[in-house]
């Protein structure tokens, strides 16, 4: 391969072209995001051919092709899942995978999310396949073709809630039919948040509620992430409606919790027209001093096997969700990953339910990594990471706004100790936000529409209880370190990569979004990606064929008959998945689902190299 252009690279994919076929709902995130990274094709942008009502199944499995920049083509084919599975758009693979089934928890039922959220992730794997199969190259290595698929994004969506499902021991709270929103006596819906048990007494106290409804409805509150629902009293829902909006926020502001009223996705399109960051979910910026040293950029013959990204360190600091799940990509990619834990480890490892003692939950985001303890409250423990920086590639956490700052641990401060270095944070807000709350996921749903997006017309606005924004934030937090790694080949100098869950819900609404920017109604019709109730279980038709399948009667008829009836009318459908423990014999999968070294469940990797 000639070498790659090495200076004026102000976007990673600066001088490159690409060409792109296939699913409508999965190119569009495609071009979408190259674009932003800098690559010029001659495809219209934003085309909605699915981002309305569905109206056909995309058979083109086409693919996405990247040429120039001194690089060999790259390829990668992104399409719904392997033809024999039955799955052939959004709402089948919603199905099959158990997104349905998790989304639905808080409904008591299956429900599809209406909007694009398997392709939507697919997009994303395909362009992180496309960046790591480009640094692979520049570092050496062969990679020319890169493979995912919808049905692997759902896999890896729903993955924490697959561990747990398989796990030694049953959930630590309740799974059953409830949660958030809440209403207000004067009609405003409302999410809450907290993260201190005192808080969420003292507020639910100021409001009158019954003690034994405060206390009654902590535990389903507190692991509403981790379950995808929350049973919580009637009483609290019946003490919030007796209240005004004014009211419930004056007591949250007393005693430090916070809430969001879900805001529509009309009011969110406006404040993007106002917006000049390009829309991009991510930012990327060049650092001014250094140069990548030899070790940096290449590692003989790492590149060849084990990963595009074998040889390089990823140092990761990150809780919960959103950073732990984009270093867990970057390994699956071939990085060393190093996670830096407090004093006594990540206490989110005792999180039940556990697979061998180990949270079923905490393995699904961090199996294969390496753990390093060190108290950042302590300058000889920040020396020490600093030192693990200096020979690291990328660093990597999710801390709170101005926590890196205060602890010296800002990009400008490891850019001391190590100039080549990518330094990347995920946040929740990006600073984009003027008075933005808390940034979590279901307050960052409800502040953006995403509550309104994944419900159809008709139906009262509620942010999903599924961690939607936390995964597509990870995905994004995985992509922009790629391009950050990218970058850094291609201009010689570190960088620093901003990413976010605000990022994250700007493109999962952008259809949306785009409608309502044009006066548009933003939302599905009434009745979207509903399934159907068969005598044993739940059936999903594809988009296209839902009004069809609604003029059949098959409520009588077992799941396997009324597949059978559909199909000798032209029509598709598959079953929904409703146990996620079923997804190791299903027959749509065969062979994806294995089990860790502890015995937890994980799912396939969601790319295929070549």
């Amino acid at each position: 391969m000639t070498s790659p252009a090495t200076t004026q690279t102000v976007r990673p994919l600066d001088t490159l072209r690409f060409d792109t076929s296939g699913p409508p709902q999965i190119t569009s995130v495609i071009a979408d995001h190259l674009r932003l990274l800098g690559a010029r094709t001659d495809r219209p942008a934003h085309g909605d051919a699915s981002n309305g009502t569905a109206t056909g199944i995309a058979t083109d499995t086409g693919g996405t092709t990247l040429t120039g920049g001194g690089f060999d083509p790259a390829h990668a084919s992104a399409t719904w899942a392997d033809p024999a599975g039955g799955l052939v758009d959004e709402a089948t693979v919603q199905a099959a995978t158990g997104i349905m089934a998790v989304h639905g928890r808080r409904d008591g039922g299956p429900r599809g999310l209406a909007a694009d959220y398997a392709a939507t992730a697919t997009g994303v794997l395909a362009v992180q396949g496309l960046l790591a199969a480009l640094v692979g190259q520049a570092r050496g290595g062969a990679a020319r073709a890169v493979t995912t698929s919808a049905d692997r994004a759902g896999l890896l969506a729903v993955s924490q809630y697959l561990a747990a499902a398989g796990a030694d021991e049953g959930e630590a709270a309740e799974l059953a039919p409830g949660g958030p929103p809440f209403t207000s006596s004067d009609g405003v819906l409302f999410e809450l948040e907290t993260l201190d048990p005192g808080s969420w007494a003292a507020f639910w106290k100021a409001l009158e509620a019954p003690p034994e409804a405060l206390r009654a409805g902590w535990r389903p509150f507190q692991f509403r992430y981790a379950t995808a629902c929350a049973p919580f009293p009637a009483a609290l829902h019946l003490t919030a409606r007796s209240h005004t909006w004014e009211r419930i926020r004056r007591a949250a502001a007393a005693y430090g919790t916070e809430v969001c009223a879900l805001r529509p996705l009309a009011r969110r399109a406006a404040e993007r027209a106002a917006e000049h960051d390009g829309a991009a979910p991510w930012s990327l910026s060049r650092s001014a001093t250094g140069r990548l040293t030899a070790r940096s950029v290449r590692l003989p013959g790492a590149a060849h096997s084990g990963g595009p990204l074998a040889g390089l360190t990823v140092l990761e600091a990150g809780r919960r969700i959103q950073a732990p799940l984009a270093a867990h990509l970057l390994g699956l990619l071939g990085a060393e990953v190093i996670r830096i834990e407090p004093p006594g480890g990540d206490p989110l490892r005792g999180m039940p339910p556990a697979c061998s003692g180990i949270s079923a939950r905490w393995l699904a985001l961090n199996r294969g990594k390496q753990a390093v303890e060190i108290d950042i409250k302590r300058e000889a423990d920040r020396r020490r990471l600093r030192e693990l920086a200096a020979g690291a590639d990328v660093f990597l956490h999710n801390w709170a706004p101005g926590k890196a700052a205060e602890l010296g641990l800002d990009s400008e401060d490891l850019a001391r100790v190590n100039p080549a270095l990518v330094y990347a944070y995920t946040s929740g807000w990006a600073d984009r936000i003027e008075d933005a709350p808390m940034g979590t996921d279901f307050m960052v749903q409800a502040r953006t529409g995403v509550g309104e997006a994944v419900r159809p017309e008709g139906e009262a606005p509620a942010p999903s209880l599924m961690t939607l924004l936390d995964v597509l934030g990870g995905l994004l937090g995985a992509e922009a370190v790629l391009a950050g790694l990218l970058l850094r080949e291609r201009s010689g100098h570190g960088v620093r990569v901003d990413s976010s869950l605000l990022g994250a819900a700007d493109t999962l609404t952008a259809p949306a979004l785009r409608r309502a920017a044009r006066g548009e109604n933003p939302r599905r019709p009434a009745g979207f990606r509903l399934p159907r109730p068969t005598a044993d279980g739940w059936l999903a038709p594809s988009d296209a064929d839902a009004r069809a399948v609604a003029a059949h009667d098959l409520g009588g008829l077992s799941t396997t008959e009324a597949l059978a009836r559909l199909h000798e009318h032209g029509l598709t459908a598959t079953a929904v998945t409703t146990e996620l423990s079923d997804l190791h014999h299903d027959p749509r999968f065969p062979g994806s689902i294995s089990r860790d070294a502890h015995g937890a469940p994980a799912v396939p990797d969601p790319w295929s190299f070549v």
